[in-house]
C-alpha cells in the first residue's frame, strides 16, 4: 500500500460529464461530508468544502493524499466517490448498507475495512455501538461513518500534531483510526466490569429485576464479542502483509501495540461473558431456592390451616349431636314414646353425652383434636 503511483495510472476517469457533476454538486454540499483535507508531508495544505473540490484539489497535487470524512452519506455522494477513486462496488454497497460486521478485504490498491466502535452511556448504563468504514487508497483515505463512535475529530486533531507520523501516508492515519476505536474499548470495559460488580451485589441481596439486566447486559456482550473479536485476525492480517506491502517499521511497532491490546480487550470480553453466564446459573438457582422457600411457606400454612379447619369441624359435630337430639325432643308432638316417660330426660340426657363422647374419642384419636 506505500508504493505510489500516478493517479492516472490507476484511477478510472469520471463516469458523469461535467453537467451531471454540476448537478450533483447540491448533495456534496449537505451536511455529510463531515471533513475533508488536503494534506502534503505530514502537512494540511487545503480544507475543501465539497467532494468535487477536494478531487480537483487532488488532481492538481498528485503527490499529495486527501483525507474525507462524511457521516451517513447519500447514495450520490457514495457513488461519485466510487468513480473518483475506482472503489469496488461491493465496498461501496456495504458502506451505504451499514450493518456489517468488522471485516478487511482489499480490492486491487485499495483496502476496505469495516470496525465497530463502541461507547459506554454512563447516564443508561448501557453500551452504545456505531459503525465505520474506511476506504484506504495509495493517496487517499475515506471514512464513512454510521454512529456517533467513535470521534474521528480526535484522531484527525491527533494526526495534524504528528506530521512525521501523518507523512507515512494513508496507512498512518489507518493505524491511528483503529488505534482511537481500540482505545475507546478502555471506558467500555470498565463500566461493563462496575455494571457486572453491582449486578452481582443485587442477585445476591434478592433483587428480582436482576435477570433482565443480566439478559441486557449479556447482549450487549454479544455485540461487544462481534466487535472485537474479528478486529484481533484483522490486525494479524494486517501485520502478515507488512514485508509485502513495505510498511514503515515504525507503524508496524504501532499496529502490533494495537493488536496486543484489542487481544486483550477481546479476553476480558469473553470473561464478561462467562462470568454474566455464571451469574445468571447463580440467580436461577436462587429464584428457584426463594420459590421453593416460598412453597415450603405456603404449604405449612396450609397445613396449618387444614389441621384448624379439622379442628373446627371436629367440635361443630361434637356440638351438633346434642342439638340435634334436643331439636327432635323440641318439636311440639304429643304422641311421642318417650314424653310421658320418667326416665325421658336423663334418657336424653345420657344419649346427647355419649354421642359427644364417643365422637371426642374418634376424633382425638384421629389427632383431629
Amino acid at each position: 500500500m506505500s508504493d505510489r503511483r500516478p493517479r492516472a495510472a490507476w484511477r478510472r476517469p469520471p463516469a458523469e460529464p461535467p453537467a451531471a457533476a454540476a448537478s450533483a454538486e447540491p448533495s456534496e454540499a449537505r451536511p455529510s461530508v463531515v471533513q475533508a483535507g488536503l494534506y502534503r508531508d505530514g502537512h494540511r495544505v487545503s480544507s475543501p468544502a465539497t467532494l468535487s473540490e477536494t478531487f480537483r484539489q487532488l488532481r492538481e497535487h498528485p503527490d499529495g493524499m486527501a483525507w474525507i470524512g462524511l457521516q451517513r452519506p447519500t447514495e450520490d455522494e457514495l457513488h461519485s466517490l466510487a468513480a473518483e477513486f475506482d472503489l469496488h462496488e461491493l465496498a461501496v454497497e456495504d458502506a451505504m448498507e451499514a450493518h456489517q460486521r468488522p471485516k478487511l478485504e482489499r480490492y486491487g490498491d485499495t483496502l476496505f475495512v469495516v470496525l465497530r466502535a463502541a461507547r459506554y452511556l454512563d447516564a443508561q448504563e448501557e453500551v452504545d455501538f456505531g459503525e465505520l468504514h474506511v476506504f484506504v487508497g495509495p493517496d487517499f483515505l475515506i471514512t464513512v461513518r454510521h454512529g456517533a463512535a467513535p470521534d474521528l475529530s480526535a484522531v484527525r486533531r491527533r494526526m495534524e500534531q504528528a506530521p512525521e507520523l501523518l507523512a507515512l501516508g494513508p496507512e498512518a492515519v489507518l493505524y491511528a483510526i483503529l488505534d482511537a476505536v481500540v482505545d475507546g474499548y478502555a471506558p467500555v470495559v470498565e463500566g461493563v466490569q462496575n455494571d457486572i460488580d453491582e449486578i452481582e451485589t443485587e442477585v445476591f441481596g434478592g433483587d428480582p429485576a436482576v435477570s433482565r439486566r443480566i439478559y441486557e447486559l449479556s447482549r450487549e456482550m454479544v455485540e461487544f464479542q462481534r466487535a472485537t473479536r474479528p478486529l484481533v485476525g484483522m490486525l494479524h492480517g494486517l501485520m502478515a502483509g507488512f514485508a509485502k506491502y513495505g510498511t514503515d517499521e515504525e507503524l508496524q511497532r504501532y499496529l502490533r501495540d494495537v493488536a496486543d491490546h484489542v487481544t486483550h480487550t477481546s479476553e476480558r470480553v469473553d470473561g464478561f461473558r462467562q462470568a454474566l453466564t455464571d451469574i445468571l446459573t447463580v440467580n436461577a438457582t436462587l429464584v428457584t431456592q426463594q420459590q421453593n422457600a416460598e412453597m415450603r411457606a405456603l404449604a405449612e400454612a396450609g397445613f396449618e390451616q387444614n389441621e384448624e379447619i379439622k379442628k373446627i369441624s371436629a367440635w361443630a359435630a361434637i356440638l351438633f349431636a346434642p342439638t340435634l337430639v334436643g331439636t327432635i325432643y323440641g318439636m311440639n308432638f304429643d304422641s311421642m314414646p318417650e314424653l310421658h316417660w320418667t326416665g325421658g330426660y336423663p334418657f336424653a340426657i345420657g344419649l346427647m353425652g355419649l354421642v359427644c363422647t364417643g365422637l371426642y374419642v374418634i376424633f382425638k384419636r384421629r389427632d383431629w383434636l
